[in-house]
């Protein structure tokens, strides 16, 4: 008898085995609805209210740091020695 730990992963993009829908569609549906709901203006305007509360929570000067960044790949590396 094996005695191994049997661990399953599951990737949001594939279907549960249970037939129903992926992480991902249920999130889509989701975004979906609520458009349909409020409108686009909705995200508009809470897209704001999250600009406004960054802005008070971290400066201005924040949005012009990520904004340089914001062009600038990054490399990745599993070996920590490598910069």
């Amino acid at each position: 008898m094996d005695t191994k730990d049997k661990t399953t992963t599951t990737t949001t993009d594939a279907p549960a085995s249970s037939g129903g829908m992926s992480v991902r569609e249920a999130g889509k549906r989701g975004g979906d609805r609520v458009k349909a709901k409020y409108g686009s203006e909705f995200y508009e305007a809470i897209g704001r209210k999250g600009g406004e509360a960054t802005k008070s929570k971290y400066g201005a000067t924040f949005y012009e740091e990520i904004g340089q960044k914001g062009g600038q790949k990054v490399k990745r590396t599993s070996d920590p020695t490598t910069k």
